[in-house]
Protein backbone atom coordinates (compact mmCIF):
# COMPACT_ATOMS: atom_id res chain seq x y z
CA UNK A 1 0.00 0.00 0.00
CA UNK A 2 2.68 2.68 0.91
CA UNK A 3 4.44 1.90 -2.49
CA UNK A 4 1.37 2.32 -4.53
CA UNK A 5 0.74 5.82 -2.38
CA UNK A 6 3.89 7.02 -2.98
CA UNK A 7 3.34 6.55 -7.16
CA UNK A 8 0.56 8.21 -6.76
CA UNK A 9 1.83 11.12 -5.21
CA UNK A 10 4.77 11.36 -7.50
CA UNK A 11 2.02 11.32 -10.55
CA UNK A 12 -0.26 13.44 -8.59
CA UNK A 13 3.16 15.71 -8.39
CA UNK A 14 4.09 15.38 -11.90
CA UNK A 15 0.39 16.56 -12.77
CA UNK A 16 0.49 20.85 -10.99
CA UNK A 17 -0.18 22.19 -14.24
CA UNK A 18 2.55 25.71 -12.94
CA UNK A 19 1.90 26.33 -16.71
CA UNK A 20 -2.04 26.96 -16.40
CA UNK A 21 -1.25 27.98 -12.86
CA UNK A 22 1.20 30.81 -13.76
CA UNK A 23 -0.87 31.98 -16.50
CA UNK A 24 -4.24 32.34 -14.64
CA UNK A 25 -3.11 33.75 -11.25
CA UNK A 26 -0.63 35.74 -12.89
CA UNK A 27 -1.98 36.97 -16.24
CA UNK A 28 -5.58 36.27 -16.17
CA UNK A 29 -4.83 33.78 -18.91
CA UNK A 30 -5.64 30.52 -19.84
CA UNK A 31 -1.66 29.25 -21.67
CA UNK A 32 -3.52 26.40 -23.41
CA UNK A 33 -5.45 29.12 -25.66
CA UNK A 34 -1.68 30.89 -26.69
CA UNK A 35 0.97 30.08 -28.97
CA UNK A 36 1.28 26.19 -29.17
CA UNK A 37 -1.49 25.35 -26.61
CA UNK A 38 0.96 23.34 -24.29
CA UNK A 39 1.77 23.44 -20.81
CA UNK A 40 5.12 23.61 -20.85
CA UNK A 41 8.16 26.18 -20.22
CA UNK A 42 9.04 27.07 -23.78
CA UNK A 43 5.16 27.95 -24.55
CA UNK A 44 4.86 30.22 -21.60
CA UNK A 45 7.94 31.72 -22.65
CA UNK A 46 6.59 32.36 -26.04
CA UNK A 47 3.31 33.14 -24.92
CA UNK A 48 4.50 35.53 -21.54
CA UNK A 49 7.53 36.33 -21.30
CA UNK A 50 10.81 35.24 -19.23
CA UNK A 51 9.69 35.79 -16.07
CA UNK A 52 6.56 33.28 -16.09
CA UNK A 53 8.71 31.05 -18.28
CA UNK A 54 11.12 30.85 -15.89
CA UNK A 55 8.70 30.07 -13.00
CA UNK A 56 7.15 27.38 -14.94
CA UNK A 57 10.75 25.57 -16.01
CA UNK A 58 11.61 25.88 -12.32
CA UNK A 59 8.61 24.16 -11.10
CA UNK A 60 8.20 21.50 -13.97
CA UNK A 61 11.49 20.77 -12.96
CA UNK A 62 11.37 20.79 -9.35
CA UNK A 63 8.27 18.55 -9.68
CA UNK A 64 10.28 15.78 -10.57
CA UNK A 65 12.90 16.69 -8.47
CA UNK A 66 10.36 16.27 -5.50
CA UNK A 67 8.88 12.91 -6.55
CA UNK A 68 12.05 11.38 -7.89
CA UNK A 69 12.79 11.72 -3.46
CA UNK A 70 9.76 10.54 -2.28
CA UNK A 71 10.94 7.10 -1.42
CA UNK A 72 13.72 8.38 0.60
CA UNK A 73 11.91 11.29 2.12
CA UNK A 74 9.14 8.66 3.54
CA UNK A 75 11.65 5.64 3.64
CA UNK A 76 9.59 3.29 1.08
CA UNK A 77 11.25 0.94 -0.83
CA UNK A 78 10.19 2.18 -4.20
CA UNK A 79 13.07 2.97 -6.61
CA UNK A 80 13.35 6.73 -7.36
CA UNK A 81 13.42 6.42 -11.21
CA UNK A 82 9.96 5.00 -10.67
CA UNK A 83 8.83 7.84 -8.70
CA UNK A 84 10.35 9.94 -11.05
CA UNK A 85 8.49 8.24 -14.34
CA UNK A 86 5.40 8.70 -12.64
CA UNK A 87 5.82 12.27 -11.74
CA UNK A 88 6.41 12.80 -16.13
CA UNK A 89 3.60 10.52 -17.17
CA UNK A 90 1.74 13.11 -14.43
CA UNK A 91 3.28 15.81 -16.65
CA UNK A 92 2.25 14.81 -19.87
CA UNK A 93 -1.24 13.25 -18.54
CA UNK A 94 -2.13 15.94 -15.79
CA UNK A 95 -5.51 15.07 -13.83
CA UNK A 96 -5.02 18.60 -13.22
CA UNK A 97 -5.46 19.88 -16.40
CA UNK A 98 -7.64 17.03 -19.19
CA UNK A 99 -4.57 15.19 -19.41
CA UNK A 100 -3.42 17.92 -21.89
CA UNK A 101 0.14 18.52 -20.60
CA UNK A 102 3.53 19.36 -21.43
CA UNK A 103 6.49 17.51 -23.35
CA UNK A 104 8.33 15.83 -20.58
CA UNK A 105 11.59 17.43 -20.57
CA UNK A 106 11.66 19.88 -17.45
CA UNK A 107 10.40 17.14 -15.30
CA UNK A 108 12.69 14.67 -16.70
CA UNK A 109 15.45 17.08 -16.04
CA UNK A 110 14.45 17.56 -12.38
CA UNK A 111 14.18 13.61 -12.02
CA UNK A 112 18.00 13.50 -13.38
CA UNK A 113 18.83 16.41 -10.72
CA UNK A 114 17.48 14.11 -7.71
CA UNK A 115 19.43 10.67 -9.19
CA UNK A 116 22.30 11.73 -11.05
CA UNK A 117 22.93 15.12 -10.65
CA UNK A 118 26.46 14.68 -12.99
CA UNK A 119 24.00 13.65 -15.50
CA UNK A 120 21.42 16.84 -15.21
CA UNK A 121 24.60 19.02 -15.44
CA UNK A 122 25.64 17.35 -18.92
CA UNK A 123 22.30 17.25 -20.14
CA UNK A 124 22.15 21.11 -19.75
CA UNK A 125 25.35 21.37 -21.38
CA UNK A 126 24.15 19.46 -24.10
CA UNK A 127 21.15 21.59 -24.49
CA UNK A 128 22.26 25.04 -24.67
CA UNK A 129 24.98 23.86 -26.96
CA UNK A 130 22.47 22.58 -29.35
CA UNK A 131 20.24 25.71 -28.40
CA UNK A 132 22.96 28.22 -29.39
CA UNK A 133 23.84 26.58 -33.11
CA UNK A 134 20.13 26.06 -33.72
CA UNK A 135 17.65 28.38 -32.41
CA UNK A 136 15.23 25.41 -31.63
CA UNK A 137 14.12 24.88 -28.55
CA UNK A 138 12.33 21.16 -29.44
CA UNK A 139 15.86 19.94 -31.25
CA UNK A 140 17.60 20.62 -27.94
CA UNK A 141 15.58 18.67 -25.93
CA UNK A 142 15.23 16.48 -28.30
CA UNK A 143 19.28 15.99 -28.66
CA UNK A 144 19.56 15.74 -24.68
CA UNK A 145 17.11 13.03 -24.59
CA UNK A 146 19.23 11.50 -27.02
CA UNK A 147 22.22 12.33 -25.26
CA UNK A 148 21.31 10.48 -22.10
CA UNK A 149 20.95 7.87 -23.92
CA UNK A 150 24.21 7.42 -25.33
CA UNK A 151 25.74 8.11 -21.98
CA UNK A 152 23.89 6.24 -19.57
CA UNK A 153 24.07 2.92 -22.43
CA UNK A 154 28.05 3.40 -22.86
CA UNK A 155 29.35 5.56 -19.94
CA UNK A 156 27.38 3.66 -17.08
CA UNK A 157 26.51 0.25 -15.49
CA UNK A 158 23.27 1.34 -13.90
CA UNK A 159 20.18 -0.66 -15.30
CA UNK A 160 17.37 1.06 -13.56
CA UNK A 161 19.07 4.31 -14.61
CA UNK A 162 19.40 3.06 -18.65
CA UNK A 163 15.52 1.81 -18.52
CA UNK A 164 14.36 5.21 -17.13
CA UNK A 165 16.03 7.25 -20.07
CA UNK A 166 14.94 5.17 -22.81
CA UNK A 167 11.60 5.53 -21.26
CA UNK A 168 12.31 9.46 -20.51
CA UNK A 169 13.77 9.88 -24.44
CA UNK A 170 10.76 7.98 -25.77
CA UNK A 171 8.57 10.49 -23.76
CA UNK A 172 10.06 13.23 -25.72
CA UNK A 173 10.59 12.56 -28.76
CA UNK A 174 7.16 10.95 -28.86
CA UNK A 175 5.64 14.13 -27.30
CA UNK A 176 7.93 16.25 -29.97
CA UNK A 177 6.47 14.88 -32.94
CA UNK A 178 4.62 17.88 -34.88
CA UNK A 179 8.13 19.90 -34.03
CA UNK A 180 10.22 17.34 -35.87
CA UNK A 181 7.91 17.87 -38.79
CA UNK A 182 8.09 21.69 -38.56
CA UNK A 183 12.19 21.52 -38.17
CA UNK A 184 12.39 19.20 -41.49
CA UNK A 185 9.85 21.82 -43.25
CA UNK A 186 11.53 25.18 -41.43
CA UNK A 187 8.74 26.47 -39.76
CA UNK A 188 9.35 25.87 -36.40
CA UNK A 189 9.85 29.01 -34.04
CA UNK A 190 13.57 30.13 -33.28
CA UNK A 191 14.22 31.33 -29.91
CA UNK A 192 15.36 35.58 -30.32
CA UNK A 193 17.66 35.98 -27.36
CA UNK A 194 20.97 34.18 -28.12
CA UNK A 195 23.73 34.87 -30.04
CA UNK A 196 25.28 33.12 -33.00
CA UNK A 197 24.29 32.88 -36.52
Amino acid sequence: MEKALILIAAYLLGSIPFALLVGKIGYGIDIREHGSGNLGGTNTFRVLGVKAGLMVTCGDMLKGTLAASLPVLFSVHVHPLLAGVCAVLGHIYPVFAKFRGGKAVATSAGVMLFYSPFLFVSLLVVFFIVLYISKYVSLSSMSAGAYAVVYTIFFTDDIPLMIAVLLLAAFIFYRHRANIKRIINKTEPKVKWLGGK
